[in-house]
């Protein structure tokens, strides 16, 4: 039976294979997608919903790797991974055969690639848009902006210096001849 049984995996393999190349060179553009490095193979944890916070975490997941992956290198090759992902399936399927447990994890992996949001689109988050309001700043910042949120470059960062020898703000700048004259 182990022949027949060879055959149904090789299919799923490909699919699993497919997904571990996918996150093997996400980010590296050097990687061939022979082998993971821990970052991806927990992005890779993560985006897949193999981390649930329940049964296994963060931790877990660098705890195997660290486990299955050689002692001088820093990644692990395919059959490591599937090994990486049998010691996983058994805390996060608990109580189903290990054979089972395996189908679903593969389940959540195949077909995947890691999840694209926000790697380069930027995303009109409520806290950015808040903090480059330029309408709501205050103090010496909002002295930067014109009414229509435009930066005003230097004028707007640099005090212009008011040469006529009064204290800034003072209100009766210009009136001094008047009176001295005024008390000949």
């Amino acid at each position: 039976t182990s022949n027949a049984h060879e055959k149904v995996t090789s299919g799923e393999v490909s699919a699993l294979e497919e997904a571990f190349r996918k996150f093997a060179v996400h980010g590296d553009t050097r990687a061939t997608g022979k082998e993971m490095h821990g970052k991806n193979w927990s992005e890779l944890c993560k985006d897949c919903h193999i981390i649930d916070g329940k049964n296994v975490t963060t931790t877990d997941v660098d705890i195997v790797f660290s486990k299955i992956k050689g002692k001088s290198v820093r990644t692990i090759t395919f059959e490591q991974f599937k090994e990486a992902l049998q010691e996983l399936s058994k805390k996060r399927f608990k109580g189903k055969s290990d054979e089972e447990a395996l189908q679903e994890i593969y389940k959540l992996i195949e077909g995947k690639g890691p999840d694209l949001t926000g790697v380069t689109k930027t995303v009109a988050s409520p806290t950015v848009s808040r903090l480059t309001d330029t309408s709501k700043f205050t103090g010496s910042h909002k002295e930067r902006f014109d009414a229509s949120g435009k930066g005003k470059g230097k004028a707007g960062r640099e005090d212009l210096v008011d040469n006529s020898g009064y204290v800034s703000g003072y209100k009766h700048a210009g009136t001094y001849d008047h009176k001295v004259q005024g008390n000949k």
